[in-house]
Order: C-alpha cells, then sequence, then structure tokens
C-alpha cells in the first residue's frame, strides 16, 4: 500500500528512487549474485548423484498424489510464467545486436548469433531452475519428512533449534519474500495485459481505452477462481493445457520455420554455453567494470530470485512420494531441458531471421518486445491460429503461475497449514489475487511498468541471502550426513 501510494502521489520521484536503489543493488552486490547462483547451481550436480537421492519425500509408505506428467506440467507452467514467450524471441535480438565488450564478435554476424544462444541457454535453463530447485528441496523434506511449518523459515531445520519456534523471524522472513513476489508477479501480469492488448488489436484493430481493465480483470478472476478450486482441479487442468500448447507451437516452428538454421544455431550456442559456462556464470566477476552483466545476467538472478522463495513453498508440496533424485529430474533437469529446446526454436528462428535482414531490432526499438513474435508470425502459414494459440497460451502461461503461487501466498499467510489441510482459506486467496490485479493496473496506468520491475528486481537481494543460507543449510545436512535421518 505505501509503495502504491507513493507511485500515485508521485509517479517519477518514485521511479527515481527505486531506480537509485535498484541501481545500488546491482552495482554492489552483482558478484553476490553471480557466486551464490553459481553455488546453487554445483549443488544441484552434486545433489544428483548423491545417497540422498534415494531418500522419498514423505517417507518411505509416501504415495505420490500426481502423476509424472500432471507433475511436470505443473512445474513447468508455475516456474515458466510469461517469461519464454515474451522473451524467447526478443530477448537474443539484443545480444546479437549490441554484443557485450568483452565479447569480441561484431554486431548481427553468426558469431554474435551463437553467443546470443549461449547468453539464452544461461538466463533460461539449469541455473535459473538450480534457483528455484534448492529451497524447493528443502521446503519438502522440512514439511512432509520433519513435519515443519508451512513457512520459509522451516528451510532451514538443520541449523535451527527445534524447541525455539521463531516467529517473529519466520514472519519477517515470509513478509520480505510475499512484497518481492506480489511485486514481480504484478509485473509480470502488466507485460502480459499489454502483450494480451497488443494481440488483440494486431489481430481485431480494435483500440479502446478500457481493453487494459478488461484483460486485467479477467485475467484476475481467472487465476483467483483457479486458485479456488484447489490443487488437484484448476492448476493440473490448466497447466496440462498449456504444457500441450507449449509443445504444438514448439514444433510448428521448428518444422514450418528455419529448421536447418534452428539445429545449427543450437549447437553452435550449446558448445559456446558448455565452453564458457564457468566464465559466464561469474560474468559479474570476470567483468566487474562492464555495464553488460548487470543489465542482464544480474537483472535476471534478481527477478528470478524475487519469485523463488514462495515459489518454493508450492513446489514442494507437489512432491510428495517421490524420492529425492526424482525431485531434482522433474524440478531442476527437464524444466531445464525445456527451456533449452524452446529457445533453440524460438529465439534461432528470430536470429536467423534478423540474419536475413528481416529488420526485427529496428521494430524491437520501435514497437518494443511485444511485437516481435507477432512479425514472426507473418512470416508462416495460418498466421491467425497460431497467433490465436499464443496469445492464448499467453493467457494460460500467466493464470496457472499466479494460479499457483497465489495458493503458496495464501497458505503462508494463514494459520494451521499442514500436510493434512494443505489450502488456505478461499478469503485469504481472494484477497492476494485482487492486490496483485490492483497493482498492475495502477501501474501501467500511473507509473509504468517500469517501476514495477524495478520494485522487484528489490526483492531478489533479501531473497538471495535467504536461498544462499538455505544452499549452505543443505550442504550441512549432507555433510553431516543428518539427510540419514530423514
Amino acid at each position: 500500500m505505501a509503495a502504491l501510494i507513493y507511485s500515485l502521489i508521485d509517479a517519477k520521484g518514485f521511479l527515481n528512487s527505486t531506480s537509485n536503489i535498484n541501481l545500488f543493488i546491482l552495482d554492489n552486490f552483482g558478484w553476490l549474485f553471480s557466486s551464490g547462483t553459481s553455488l546453487m547451481l554445483l549443488t544441484c550436480i552434486v545433489l544428483i548423484f548423491h545417497p540422498i537421492g534415494k531418500k522419498r519425500i514423505g517417507g518411505n509408505d509416501a504415495k505420490p498424489f500426481l502423476t509424472k506428467w500432471r507433475w511436470f506440467s505443473i512445474v513447468l507452467c508455475t516456474t515458466i510464467a510469461t517469461g519464454i514467450i515474451f522473451w524467447g524471441t526478443a530477448e537474443p535480438l539484443f545480444h546479437i545486436g549490441t554484443p557485450p565488450s568483452f565479447s569480441h564478435s561484431q554486431p548481427n554476424t553468426s558469431e554474435a548469433a551463437s553467443e546470443a544462444m549461449s547468453y539464452m541457454f544461461l538466463h533460461w535453463t539449469f541455473t535459473p531452475y538450480a534457483i528455484y530447485t534448492i529451497p524447493a528441496l528443502m521446503f519438502a523434506l522440512a514439511f512432509y519428512n520433519k513435519r515443519k511449518a508451512f513457512s520459509l523459515r522451516s528451510t532451514l531445520f538443520p541449523i535451527t533449534s527445534s524447541r525455539s519456534k521463531g516467529t517473529r523471524m519466520a514472519t519477517l522472513i515470509d513478509g520480505i519474500c510475499l512484497y518481492a513476489l506480489v511485486a514481480g508477479m504484478a509485473a509480470s501480469l502488466g507485460a502480459g495485459i499489454l502483450t494480451l492488448s497488443g494481440g488483440i488489436e494486431n489481430l481485431t484493430s480494435y483500440q479502446s481505452q478500457w481493453l487494459l481493465l478488461v484483460i486485467a480483470g479477467f485475467i484476475v478472476a481467472a487465476f483467483t477462481l483457479s486458485a479456488i478450486s484447489g490443487l488437484m482441479k484448476g492448476i493440473r487442468i490448466l497447466s496440462d493445457i498449456n504444457a500441450r500448447i507449449f509443445i504444438v507451437l514448439a514444433l510448428f516452428i521448428l518444422v514450418f520455420g528455419p529448421t536447418k538454421s534452428i539445429l545449427n544455431q543450437f549447437v553452435s550456442g550449446l558448445i559456446h554455453y558448455l565452453q564458457d559456462l564457468p566464465e559466464m556464470s561469474l560474468v559479474s566477476i570476470v567483468h566487474s567494470d562492464d555495464p553488460w552483466p548487470k543489465s542482464w545476467t544480474t537483472f535476471y538472478w534478481a527477478n528470478w530470485l524475487a519469485w523463488a522463495p514462495i515459489t518454493a513453498l508450492f513446489l514442494g508440496r507437489l512432491s510428495y512420494g517421490y524420492t529425492v533424485r526424482q525431485f531434482l529430474l522433474f524440478n531442476w533437469v527437464f524444466p531445464a531441458l525445456f527451456g533449452m529446446l524452446w529457445m533453440s526454436i524460438f529465439s534461432g528462428t528470430a536470429l536467423n531471421f534478423q540474419l536475413e535482414g528481416l529488420g526485427l531490432s529496428e521494430l524491437l526499438n520501435a514497437q518494443g518486445p511485444e511485437s516481435i513474435m507477432y512479425r514472426i508470425f507473418e512470416e508462416f502459414p495460418l498466421r491467425p491460429i497460431i497467433a490465436g494459440l499464443f496469445l492464448l497460451t499467453a493467457f494460460l502461461s500467466y493464470v496457472t503461475a499466479a494460479d499457483s503461487n497465489t495458493e503458496a501466498m495464501g497458505g503462508i499467510s494463514s494459520t494451521g497449514i499442514s500436510p493434512d489441510s494443505p489450502s488456505p482459506p478461499v478469503s485469504i486467496k481472494v484477497i492476494w489475487g485482487i492486490t496483485i490485479g490492483a497493482v498492475a493496473y495502477i501501474m501501467i496506468n500511473q507509473a509504468g511498468i517500469d517501476g514495477i520491475k524495478m520494485l522487484s528486481n528489490l526483492g531478489g537481494l533479501p531473497s538471495l541471502f535467504l536461498i544462499v543460507t538455505i544452499n549452505i543449510c543443505l550442504i550441512y545436512l549432507l555433510i553431516s550426513k543428518k539427510y540419514k535421518s530423514l
């Protein structure tokens, strides 16, 4: 409420203040973002081969309540949100048109294209999903195996006393992470509203000052009603539909697009990614004086981290009955591989068209990221149908992500949440749904989407400290062999 009132009274001052704080974080903590996320990635690699992988979440007799496909589709749609749709074709155009000064590649060349693809793999595959996986796994073990409270403090169980409830600390941690997630979800919703309105105008030429409000209301109503219906109904059904549409869209672009170029971009980008992963992971340290890491890699890590703590509570809930190794496969490996394939197809198509002189970079600068995909669709058959599917999946992507996070936010704001009574009251879900919608709509009409995006970044710093601490707790659990008693 304080942030909203400030933005309404003094929109310019609000943007300046959040921008200055954001720049301070990026300037002074870039090294910590790089080293912290690298630690999470390395921990996930170790966990895949560690004996803890045989431990079953919920105990030896626990039986899953989700099939593997349902589990994968919910995880995918919860974590991916609208990011890959909006940035899959737009981000590589920034990288190929303006490569980092330390890359030595020339703009709009094949070498710059392979580098751009490697950055897409860095920002959207294994490292981001490691950021989600570490806190989600620790919460799953705490909630189901140790019967801890539905709180982020429970993820610190290896180093916290079982006799101390730590209510004030738990409330502080949960409150900061809730604030960060509301800002992040509102930023994503604002971008989704603008993209959907742009798509409707592109397909129908319909324009109205009420269009943004109608779209915002429809999205908020959809994800709130879905959250009210419960985990086994709304989220499960929507994520299943959404995941299938993702696959159909990707296959369509692969078959009818520049297939050979896509495959070449994938191979060259993958080689570049594997060869330079250590340097790219520590780019804010290796190239600390360069502005590029602050604008891209650190910026992304802050955004992923802002979402991760609350999202981890929901992801941890899904894993009941599966082993730790299966948890890593379905929360880290498989979603990351899907992200790699998606970026290879969509980013590869955008890079190919840019190299062929389609003028996508000029369009990006003139009309913004949401315009790129619609321009690409003009080069494909069945444009109205594919564009319609794209609009549907953009809508479903946000609804499914917001649905799952509204469920988790309601749980963390409630008392009495346990494995036997996992759902929060309907009224709390409705309050969070309306709050997120109001923040998003007010921001895109008053202060613009940039302000709320910066607010979400501010949540990345406290989330970074929390998840690094959780990671240290996990390492301690492995070294001390206390995992054997889980």
